[in-house]
C-alpha cells in the first residue's frame, strides 16, 4: 500500500525546494517524484511511495496527473503558492533525503540518469529516442533495478 499520492509528494517537494532557494520546474520536479518512488520501494522493503504510475515519455518518467498540473509551466520553475504539506514526519524526512541526494542535478540531468536505467529504458523498448510513448514503467522492474544498485554500492 502506498503512502501518499503524487500530488501530495509534489507539493512537499516544491515547498522544500523554495524553503531551500531552490524552484523546480515540472520536468525536474518530475523526475525527483521518480526518484523517491523508486528508492522508497528500495529502503521501505517493496513499499511503494505513491500508486501513481509513471509512463516512460521522451524526455523521462511522467505520472500524467503531475504534468497536467504543472504543465502549464512548460520549461520555467513553478513559481504557484501551494498548501503545507501534512506528510506524515517518517515520509517528509524520506523526501528530504531524496532532494539531498537528488536536488542538487539539473531537471536536464535527471533526464539523463533515468535514460540511461533499465526502468525506463525497458518500457520504452525499440523506440526512436525522440518517439512518443506512454508504455507504463514497470514498478517491481524498477524496485528491483535500485535494489541491485543499492546492493553494488
Amino acid at each position: 500500500m502506498a503512502v501518499c499520492n503524487a500530488n501530495d509528494v509534489a507539493d512537499y517537494l516544491i515547498n522544500f525546494a523554495r524553503e531551500h532557494g531552490d524552484y523546480l520546474t515540472p520536468l525536474k520536479l518530475q523526475k525527483l517524484v521518480f526518484y523517491a518512488d523508486a528508492w522508497h520501494m528500495v529502503v521501505k522493503s517493496g513499499q511503494e511511495l505513491i500508486p501513481d504510475r509513471f509512463e516512460a515519455w521522451v524526455h523521462g518518467p511522467v505520472v500524467r496527473s503531475i504534468y497536467q498540473r504543472f504543465n502549464h509551466y512548460r520549461w520555467n520553475p513553478i513559481t504557484e503558492e501551494l498548501p503545507a504539506s501534512n506528510l506524515a514526519e517518517e515520509t517528509a524526512d524520506f523526501l528530504n533525503e531524496v532532494y539531498k541526494v537528488f536536488g542538487g542535478f539539473s531537471g536536464y540531468e535527471l533526464e539523463q540518469l533515468t535514460h540511461q536505467e533499465e526502468p525506463w529504458k525497458t518500457a520504452r523498448g525499440m523506440l526512436p529516442a525522440d518517439a512518443s510513448c506512454t508504455e507504463m514503467i514497470d514498478k517491481d522492474l524498477t524496485r528491483r533495478f535500485y535494489t541491485q544498485m543499492s546492493a553494488a554500492q
